[in-house]
């Protein structure tokens, strides 16, 4: 059985504390009239991106160390597999969208010839 040292839990207690304060963060960016409102889906982005890193580094501990390396390629292949899962998902609705448009109204207004 492995014991925490007390290093181990002070790295994951300020993980915590920078999640937590980063969420919050998020809750008052989404809700708050002193931004612009073209800048929250922007800021809202950063603060996912700064989460995600924060979860990377504090609780999986990943590093630039040689022994993450492994961990790190794996990373940026599932990364790569799910940009390729929502850039086909996206391409395939736009096509079906545009494919999908109902004709105009003009050709339904035409005389009937007897």
């Amino acid at each position: 059985m492995q014991t925490w040292a007390p290093s181990e839990a002070l790295i994951y207690t300020i993980g915590l504390l920078v999640a937590l304060i980063l969420t919050a963060t998020s809750f008052w960016v989404a809700n708050t009239s002193l931004l612009w409102q073209g800048g929250v889906g922007l800021g809202l982005a950063v603060l996912a991106i700064a989460q995600m890193g924060v979860h990377l580094v504090f609780f999986l501990h990943l590093t630039t160390g040689p022994d993450s390396t492994n961990n790190i390629l794996a990373l940026a292949f599932g990364l790569l597999i799910v940009l390729v899962v929502v850039a086909g998902s996206l391409w395939i609705v736009t096509d079906l969208n545009q494919n999908m448009l109902m004709p105009s109204a003009e050709p339904m207004n035409l005389p009937m010839q007897r």
